[in-house]
């Protein structure tokens, strides 16, 4: 027994130093001592998060700022510096990031240590968040990471600790409400929606009453074009050398293409979103074979085909695809490895696209229009082999032998 404890820590110990010092990397970027590229990551925080920061201190949402297109739960994020007034308000997020950061590692590992389990998902958070580069520590959306990634480990035993994170993620940056969609038939289906709607009125309620404009960024959220970044910019790329007589402006906080077609374009990316919704909705209806890691990767899923059929695709949002792949390989059996290959493939790209090369995607040349098309290329991969295996898993005739169930209350038990 000493000696499996000796072994235990010797193999927690790798892992905790390489996330250690690529932690450190990424806090030496952020703070200016490394840079990547000319582009500065960090202008959102200590210019636009910082401006956000004073109007919520003043009792109102930023009503006039159609950059604010965030759910109301966001302002916790953004006001979250607040709790450490000795340090100017840059240096608290950071430090706030890295405790998000750690959070999710400490769990991964810890979930690694449960029977059915294993650390692969710690290796894959530990790996695939520095991929990502500074930007990943100069957005929030690591924090609203850190919510899923503990609501779908709570889930395995509580399904209403699921429900109750996954509202309060989705009124972080609504992607989060997707981990509900995997939660097994039955009673855990219902205690985990009932919580989460539960938990959903009461905060929205809440925060409507803490202040005005709570809700303010559904017009500007709805008014967002077609981000350069996106599957559907790769056209409007490629037609610049074609003559087209468009152009790229910063048009509600990001770089959009504006011009002929653009509309056109949109429109048909919503309606790849719509598919996906539909697609989603079928296997939930024909799906009857559940496992512990089944809602893991049905969130996954879900978020890979509306992150790759969404108008946008900026850098930050592939480390929600990186903590949704961490707990899918946190199971054993729990598949979908290439999927997750390719997302941390993915960010790896991402972190050329910008802010390395950014100049280059703005100007659509060729180097970056290169590195935007195997980007998404990747993620359309990723979302196509996740959905196949999700399917196959889970709806009987999906595939040729069926799934049978463990003996003992283990994580790795097939459902029904």
């Amino acid at each position: 027994m000493r000696m499996t404890g000796r072994t235990s820590r010797g193999a927690a110990l790798l892992p905790c130093a390489v996330w250690a010092v690529t932690r450190a990397a990424l806090l030496l970027c952020v703070s200016g001592v490394f840079t990547l590229g000319i582009l500065d990551v960090t202008v959102d925080v200590s210019v636009i998060y910082r401006g956000w920061y004073e109007t919520l201190l003043t009792g109102t949402y930023p009503l006039d700022d159609v950059t604010w297109q965030y759910p109301p739960g966001a302002a916790l994020a953004i006001l979250s510096p607040a709790l450490l007034p000795f340090w100017e308000y840059a240096s608290a997020f950071y430090a706030l990031v890295l405790l998000c950061d750690a959070l999710v590692f400490g769990l991964l590992l810890y979930a690694g240590r449960r029977p059915g389990m294993r650390a692969a998902g710690a290796w894959v958070w530990v790996v695939g968040v520095p991929l990502l580069g500074p930007t990943v520590y100069a957005r929030y959306d690591l924090m609203v990471t850190a919510v899923a990634v503990a609501a779908l480990l709570a889930g395995v035993r509580h399904p209403k600790a699921l429900g109750a994170l996954a509202a309060f993620g989705a009124l972080l940056k609504v992607w989060p409400a997707l981990v509900l969609i995997g939660v097994r038939r039955g009673r855990p289906t219902r205690a985990a929606w009932s919580a989460a709607a539960l938990t959903a009125a009461g905060l929205g309620v809440g925060f409507a009453l803490w202040m005005p404009g709570a809700y303010a960024f559904l017009a500007f959220q709805r008014d967002r074009g077609l981000e350069i970044e996106s599957l559907g910019a790769l056209y409007f790329h490629l037609a610049r050398h074609t003559g087209w007589e468009g152009r790229v402006e910063l048009h509600y906080g990001s770089m959009e293409f504006l011009g002929p077609h653009v509309g056109l374009v949109s429109t048909l990316v919503l309606g790849l979103a719509v598919v996906a919704l539909g697609w989603l909705l079928v296997w939930r209806l024909r799906a009857r074979t559940f496992a512990a890691h089944t809602p893991a990767q049905a969130a996954f899923t879900a978020v890979l085909l509306f992150t790759t059929t969404s108008r946008v695709i900026s850098p930050q949002y592939v480390v929600w695809l990186v903590g949704l792949a961490a707990v899918c390989l946190a199971f054993r059996g729990g598949g979908m490895a290439r999927p997750a290959v390719l997302v941390l493939a993915a960010a790896g790209v991402t972190v050329l696209e910008f802010p390395v090369y950014f100049a280059e995607v703005v100007a659509s040349d060729a180097w970056g229009v290169a590195l935007l098309f195997v980007r998404n290329g990747l993620l359309v991969a990723a979302s196509l082999i996740a959905a196949r295996r999700l399917w196959r898993e889970t709806v009987p005739g999906g595939r040729s032998e069926e799934a049978v169930p463990v003996r003992g209350d283990q994580p790795s038990r097939v459902l029904r």
